[in-house]
């Protein structure tokens, strides 16, 4: 993982609610344990025809979808079974942050373990960035996960929640396991003189 920095990016609108894991990655595409390629399956269903030909008014099929950063996503995103694919098929797009009103707890958690930053927003900042969106596609926003804020066009910071320690994890580009490894030295430390403590009370008592 690589530390989650400041960026400002394009958004691609999606405003279906209740899209489930398995139209963000369809089950058949679950075999691998290899994220490679998962990008290309990113809603596969709905973003090919039956022949494997990319449909032109899909939204990630679209000449705006280049090289994106975020999508903003209709309420109750990721609900379904629990799939680290998903997110991971996310991040293969290109995606750093997805926007909506409400995500599934499975699915939030498997994002924020990978990476990937599930931005929940009141549903009048909803109503906002879906309505600049679809006025000028070139429109961005930035994401400051450091002040916990999206800065909108106009300059305003909206915040958003996250758990405490996902935070520190996404700053610092770690996973659960990274993050404990990172403190081997200060945990080698206080087990040494833990050591030394107990020692020294076992002499004195004798």
């Amino acid at each position: 993982m690589e530390p989650l920095k400041p960026f400002s990016s394009t958004v691609i609108a999606m405003p279906t609610e209740n899209i489930d894991t398995d139209q963000i990655i369809p089950a058949r595409y679950l075999k691998t344990t290899n994220k490679q390629g998962l990008g290309e399956q990113l809603f596969y269903d709905w973003r090919y025809d039956e022949n494997g030909a990319p449909k032109p008014d899909f939204p990630l099929n679209r000449r705006e979808a280049k090289g994106v950063n975020i999508l903003i996503a209709g309420n109750n995103f990721g609900c379904g079974s629990s799939r680290e694919h998903a997110p991971w098929a996310l991040q293969g797009f290109g995606f750093k942050a997805v926007i909506s009103t409400y995500f599934a707890d499975i699915f939030k958690g498997n994002s924020l373990k990978n990476g990937l930053l599930p931005i929940q927003v009141d549903e009048e900042t909803h109503r906002q960035i879906m309505s600049l969106v679809q006025e000028d596609p070139d429109m961005q926003i930035g994401v400051d996960l450091e002040k916990q804020a999206i800065i909108l066009p106009d300059g305003r910071e909206v915040k958003f929640p996250i758990d405490g320690f996902a935070r520190q994890c996404l700053l610092k580009g770690v996973d659960q396991l990274g993050y404990l490894v990172d403190l081997n030295d200060p945990i080698s430390a206080y087990e040494a003189s833990h050591a030394a403590r107990v020692m020294t009370t076992a002499l004195g008592s004798n």
